[in-house]
C-alpha cells in the first residue's frame, strides 16, 4: 500500500514538473509576448523576464520590437517631366503595438513592404527628375507619411524612409554631363572676361603713369628683357626703340658741335697747334647733256647712183 501511493506522488512529481516545464516561457528584452487563450486574445501583454502559461489552453506569440531595416526593391517608374528612372530605397520600422501587429494584418513585415514599393512608385510619377537628385530630404518625408498612414492600424511605426539611389538612362547622363560641362564653361569665359577688365583697367592706370614718366618704360622693357633671359631655352631678340638711340646720340655728342647759323660746323683747334690742311674740293663735273638737248646725228650722205 505504501509503495503504490509512494509511486502515485512520484508520478504526480514527473508530471508536475513536466507541466511546469512547458508552461515555462522566457521572453527576451527586445521581446514582448502575446497570449491566446483557446483562440482568443489575451489583454495582458507578456513582458521581458520569465512568464507562465497553461499549457494546453494558451499559446505564447513574441513579436519582435527592435528597429527592422528592410531593403525596398528598385522600381522603375516615368517621372513628371516624363523620364524614365530606377528608384530604390530603405525602410526603417518597428513595432508599438505587439497585439495590433499580430492580429490585424497576417504578416507586418511583408505588408510594410507591398505597401512601401507602391508608395515608392506612386512618389516617382509625382516628381520631377531634379526633386528626385536634389530634393530627397522633401521627398523622403512624403514617402514616410504615405507609408506611416496605413501602417498605424497595423501596430507598426515607420521610423524613417531613405531613398538610396536614382538609377539614370545612359542617353540622361551624357545630357546631363553635356549640360554641366557648357555651365562649367560659361562661368569659366565670365571669370576670365572679369579678369580681363580688371586687368585693362588696371593697364590703363599704368599707361598713364607711364606717359608722365617716360624712362619709366624702358625701365620695364628692361625688366621683361631680365625676366624672359632667365630662361636659357629660347632666343631673345630685342627690338632698340627709337627714342633709345636719340638719347644715346645726344649723350656722345660734344656740346656746341651743333649750330644753326646754316654752315657746317667747324672744329676748334687748341692753342699752339697748326690748322689741319683745308681739304679742296674736287670741281664739279662737267655736266652731260641729256638725249633732248644733244643735236641729232646726220647720217653720212650717201652717193646714189643714177
Amino acid at each position: 500500500m505504501l509503495d503504490a501511493l509512494v509511486t502515485v506522488v512520484v508520478i504526480l512529481a514527473c508530471a508536475g514538473v513536466v507541466c511546469a516545464m512547458a508552461a515555462a516561457r522566457v521572453v527576451k528584452q527586445y521581446e514582448r509576448g502575446v497570449v491566446f487563450r483557446l483562440g482568443r486574445l489575451r489583454s495582458d501583454v507578456r513582458g521581458p523576464g520569465f512568464t507562465m502559461i497553461a499549457p494546453v489552453f494558451d499559446r505564447l506569440r513574441k513579436v519582435n520590437m527592435q528597429i527592422v531595416t528592410m531593403p525596398v526593391p528598385a522600381q522603375e517608374g516615368i517621372t513628371r517631366d516624363n523620364v524614365t528612372v530606377r528608384v530604390d530605397a530603405v525602410v526603417y520600422f518597428k513595432v508599438v503595438d505587439p497585439a495590433e501587429a499580430i492580429v490585424a494584418v497576417e504578416d507586418y513585415r511583408f505588408a510594410v513592404s507591398q505597401m512601401a514599393q507602391t508608395s515608392l512608385r506612386s512618389i516617382i510619377g509625382k516628381s520631377d527628375l531634379d526633386d528626385l537628385l536634389s530634393n530627397r530630404e522633401k521627398l523622403n518625408q512624403g514617402l514616410e507619411l504615405m507609408i506611416d498612414s496605413p501602417a498605424v492600424g497595423w501596430g507598426v511605426h515607420i521610423d524613417r524612409v531613405e531613398i538610396k539611389d536614382v538609377s539614370l538612362p545612359e542617353t540622361m547622363k551624357r545630357s546631363m554631363a553635356r549640360q554641366a560641362e557648357a555651365d562649367r564653361e560659361r562661368r569659366a569665359r565670365v571669370i576670365n572676361a572679369d579678369a580681363e577688365l580688371q586687368a585693362s583697367k588696371k593697364l590703363a592706370e599704368a599707361a598713364k603713369q607711364m606717359s608722365e614718366t617716360p624712362s619709366a618704360l624702358q625701365l620695364r622693357l628692361l625688366q621683361t628683357v631680365m625676366a624672359v633671359a632667365a630662361e636659357k631655352n629660347s632666343t631673345l631678340v630685342l627690338p632698340i626703340p627709337v627714342e633709345l638711340l636719340r638719347f644715346l646720340e645726344r649723350g656722345h655728342q660734344p656740346p656746341g658741335a651743333a649750330r644753326s647759323d646754316g654752315g657746317s660746323a667747324k672744329e676748334q683747334v687748341p692753342a699752339g697747334q697748326e690748322p689741319p690742311p683745308a681739304v679742296q674740293e674736287a670741281p664739279p663735273a662737267p655736266a652731260v647733256p641729256t638725249l633732248t638737248e644733244r643735236e641729232p646725228e646726220r647720217e653720212p650722205e650717201r652717193a646714189v647712183e643714177r
